[in-house]
């Protein structure tokens, strides 16, 4: 019989086995395990990339934060107020008859007040006298204020080139709303020009219309005198301004 033999053979072959070094063995390969381990490290990997993703746009957002914050470079200010003043004080260098209202009313109350009977030839005269003077300082002066203005309109053309450059360049919403703020006070400026000169020809046309008034009003009572007898009017102090 052979069964004592075999039996031998695995007898030897399991005592090989025995001895063998450890490293010898067979590695078992589990396929689930190994799948297992790769989706967990794809899903960190995912979190670090999110993680880097959401570092990326907190930066980006603060680099917005920072242009939106950013003053705008170029100031229009100085400028503005510099021709708002050369106007105002155009305004206040008015002559004789200017803007104020207390001035104004004695002003309408001599000069500009009805001839009366009791009033001197000379007075009626140097009234009217005054009148014209005052008439004549408000059409200059209106002059000036025009020419000041004009004057204005070559720097107002320089502001809006730069601040329309500096808004079309603007690097956040700050930069742009400080240029659009300085543009409406520049069209404010030209609006306070386009007053002043309105308003300084507003004082011309008064002036001349009080003037005809009284003009009219005096020739009346010169008239008057004229034709009554006894005044002792002389024809040679009749002096009409109109």
């Amino acid at each position: 019989m052979r069964r004592p033999g075999l039996l031998a053979c695995v007898g030897t072959v399991v005592l090989a086995l025995g001895t063998m070094p450890a490293r010898a063995q067979w590695i078992v390969f589990d396929p689930n395990n190994y799948v297992q381990n790769v989706l967990t490290a794809a899903r960190e990997l995912q979190q670090i990339n999110n993680q880097i993703t959401s570092l990326q746009n907190q930066a980006q957002m603060l680099i917005n934060q920072a242009r939106n914050l950013a003053n705008l470079p170029y100031s229009s200010l100085q400028q503005l107020q510099s021709s708002i003043q050369r106007t105002q004080q155009l305004l206040a260098q008015a002559q004789r008859l200017a803007y104020d209202v207390q001035q104004i009313d004695r002003a309408f109350s001599t000069s500009y007040a009805p001839a009366t009977s009791s009033q001197s030839n000379q007075s009626l005269v140097s009234n009217a006298q005054s009148r014209w003077q005052n008439t004549y300082a408000a059409t200059q002066d209106a002059l000036r204020v025009q020419a000041g203005i004009v004057g204005n309109l070559d720097t107002n053309r320089i502001q809006t080139s730069a601040l329309v450059t500096s808004s079309q360049g603007a690097s956040g919403a700050l930069q742009a709303t400080q240029a659009g703020n300085q543009l409406l006070a520049l069209n404010a400026q030209q609006f306070a020009d386009l007053t002043a000169v309105v308003t300084a020809q507003g004082r011309v046309q008064s002036l001349e219309a009080a003037q005809r008034a009284s003009a009219q009003d005096q020739g009346r009572e010169q008239l008057r005198r004229f034709l009554t007898p006894g005044l002792g009017y002389q024809s040679s102090n009749v002096q009409m301004f109109h």
